[in-house]
C-alpha cells in the first residue's frame, strides 16, 4: 500500500505546479477584465470553448493509449508509433483548419476576424505535438521535468500578455506594428509563442524518438482509444458546450448575451481552486493508476484514493465559497461580479467530476471503454438536453445546473455500472459525510447577518476552522487506519 504514497507526492508535485501556474494565471485575470470589455471578454471564453473540442481531435485520446500499451516492456515501440502518428495527422489537421479559416470564422460569428482561427491552429498544432513527449514525461515519473516546462510555458504566456495588453500601450509610444483594441488577437498569439516554448523544450524527448512506425501497435491503440475520443468529446461538451451555445439560444440580443457570457466566464475561472486540485490529482493518479493494475490490493488503493480525493476536494470547495468576496475583489473586475452566483453549483459539478475520474478507472484498465463512450453520450446528452432547455428561462443560471445535473448523472451511472466489471469497495458514506459538512457550513454561512469585508473573513475564517476541526475529531481514528495501510 506504499504506493499510495507516490500518488500522494506526484499530486503534491503537480499540483503546486498548477498552483504557482494559476497564481501567475491569475495576474491576467484583473488586466484580461479590465483591458476588454464584457464583449470581448465572452469572446475569448467562446474561443477557448472551442480549442477545447479540437485538442481532443488533433491527439485523439492516444496520450490515454500510451499510458495504457507504454507501462510494460514495449514502451519505446508505443512511444514512437503515438509520437508519428501524432506528427501526420496534426499536419493534415493543421493545414485544413489554416486552409478553411475565414469560412470557420464566418460560421462562428467572428468573420471579421478570421486570424483568431488561424491562430487558434496553430496553438492547437504546437499543442498537440506536445502532447506525447509530456506523457512520456509523467509515465516515467519525471514530475519535475513536465513541472519546468509547465511552469516555462505559463510564464511566458504570462509575460506576452502583459507585454501587449499592458506595457506597450501604457509605455511612450506604441511602435507601428501595434493595433489598439486587438486584445483577444494579443491574448491568442501569447497561447502560440508560450506552446513554441514547450515544443522547444521538448525537442530532448523528440531525439529519443527512431521515427519507426509499428502498424499493429498502431491499431492495438487505436482501437482502445477511439471510444476515447468521443468520451473526451462528451467530456468537452459537458465542460464547455453551455459557452459556445450561450450566446446563440439567449433570448436577448448579441451583444447583450456576450456581455453575460463575460460574466459567466469570470465566475467559472473563481472555481479554480477545486479545478487546480482535480487537474493535479488526474496528472498523477492516470500513469499511477495503469501502473497499479497488477496490484493485488489495488481496489483498495483505488478505494483510499478516491476518499482522500473527496476529502481535499471538500475543503477546497468549502475555503473557495468562504472567502469568495475576497476572490472575487482580487481576481475580476467589478463589472463582472453578477455572475457570482453560479460559483456554488460550478464548484458542486467538479467535485462530482472529480469523483467521476476516480471510479472511472475501471473501464480503462479493463479495457472497456466503450461502455465508458455509453456513459459519456448519456452525460453529453444531459448537457445539451438541459442547457437549451434551461438557458432561455434562467440565463448561465440554467448552464450551471445543468453542468452540475451532468456529471451527477454520470458519477451515479459509472459507479453503478463499474461495479459489476471490477468490484471496488468504496466508502460512499464517508464521501457524503465530507461534502455535506462542507456544504452545511457554507449555508449555515448564508444566514449571518450581512457584515463588512473583514468583519465577514474573520467570521468564516473561524467556521472553516470548526469545520477543519470536527472533521479531525470524528474522522481521526479513520484516518490512522488509513495511514498505516499506506505506510
Amino acid at each position: 500500500m506504499s504506493v499510495l504514497k507516490k500518488l500522494a507526492g506526484d499530486t503534491l508535485i503537480y499540483g503546486l505546479s498548477s498552483i504557482i501556474g494559476r497564481m501567475l494565471y491569475f495576474l491576467l485575470m484583473p488586466l484580461h477584465t479590465t483591458m476588454l470589455d464584457k464583449r470581448e471578454f465572452g469572446n475569448v471564453t467562446e474561443i477557448y470553448s472551442y480549442t477545447a473540442f479540437l485538442i481532443v481531435i488533433f491527439t485523439y485520446r492516444f496520450e490515454t493509449a500510451f499510458f495504457r500499451f507504454g507501462a510494460n516492456e514495449n514502451k519505446h515501440k508505443t512511444y514512437d508509433t503515438a509520437l508519428m502518428s501524432i506528427v501526420g495527422t496534426t499536419l493534415i489537421f493543421g493545414t485544413l483548419l489554416l486552409f478553411f479559416s475565414p469560412q470557420i470564422a464566418t460560421s462562428i460569428g467572428f468573420k471579421a476576424k478570421p486570424e483568431y482561427i488561424s491562430f487558434i491552429a496553430i496553438t492547437l498544432s504546437l499543442d498537440a505535438l506536445a502532447e506525447i513527449p509530456m506523457a512520456r514525461l509523467r509515465l516515467e515519473n519525471r514530475a519535475k521535468r513536465f513541472v519546468v516546462i509547465r511552469l516555462f510555458n505559463i510564464g511566458i504566456n504570462v509575460l506576452a500578455n502583459l507585454y501587449f495588453l499592458w506595457w506597450v500601450p501604457n509605455h511612450g509610444e506604441p511602435p507601428s506594428w501595434f493595433t489598439p483594441k486587438y486584445g483577444v488577437g494579443y491574448i491568442l498569439i501569447s497561447n502560440i509563442l508560450a506552446s513554441f516554448s514547450t515544443l522547444i523544450l521538448l525537442l530532448p524527448e523528440y531525439r529519443k524518438c527512431k521515427f519507426l512506425f509499428d502498424w499493429e501497435t498502431w491499431k492495438t491503440m487505436f482501437d482502445y482509444s477511439w471510444p476515447l475520443i468521443v468520451v473526451g468529446m462528451a467530456g468537452i461538451i459537458n465542460e464547455t458546450f453551455d459557452r459556445s451555445i450561450f450566446k446563440w439560444v439567449s433570448p436577448f440580443g448579441l451583444a447583450k448575451n456576450e456581455a453575460l457570457l463575460g460574466e459567466y466566464g469570470a465566475a467559472y475561472k473563481l472555481t479554480m481552486i477545486l479545478t487546480l486540485f482535480t487537474q493535479a490529482y488526474r496528472m498523477g493518479a492516470e500513469p499511477f493508476f495503469f501502473k497499479s493494475k497488477n496490484d493485488e490490493n489495488a481496489p483498495k488503493i483505488y478505494a483510499l484514493a478516491t476518499k482522500y480525493f473527496a476529502l481535499v476536494a471538500s475543503i477546497g470547495m468549502l475555503a473557495t465559497l468562504l472567502y469568495l468576496d475576497l476572490l472575487k475583489r482580487i481576481l475580476i473586475h467589478p463589472k463582472l461580479w453578477q455572475g457570482i452566483g453560479v460559483v456554488p453549483i460550478l464548484l458542486l459539478a467538479n467535485l462530482c467530476l472529480g469523483l467521476y475520474y476516480n471510479v472511472s478507472i475501471w473501464y480503462r484498465i479493463k479495457d472497456k471503454t466503450k461502455i465508458g463512450l455509453y456513459i459519456s453520450l448519456i452525460g453529453a446528452a444531459t448537457t445539451i438536453f438541459f442547457n437549451y432547455y434551461w438557458i432561455p428561462k434562467i440565463g448561465y443560471m440554467g448552464c450551471a445546473w445543468a453542468t452540475f445535473l451532468c456529471y451527477a448523472v454520470m458519477l451515479i451511472l459509472c459507479y453503478r455500472v463499474g461495479q459489476k466489471y471490477y468490484k471496488i469497495s468504496y466508502p460512499v458514506a464517508n464521501i457524503i459525510w465530507y461534502i455535506s459538512l462542507a456544504f452545511g457550513f457554507y449555508l449555515f454561512s448564508l444566514i449571518l447577518p450581512p457584515l463588512r469585508l473583514l468583519p465577514k473573513l474573520f467570521i468564516h475564517s473561524c467556521l472553516f476552522l470548526i469545520y477543519l476541526g470536527v472533521l479531525y475529531v470524528v474522522e481521526k481514528d479513520n484516518w490512522k487506519k488509513d495511514f498505516k495501510q499506506v505506510i
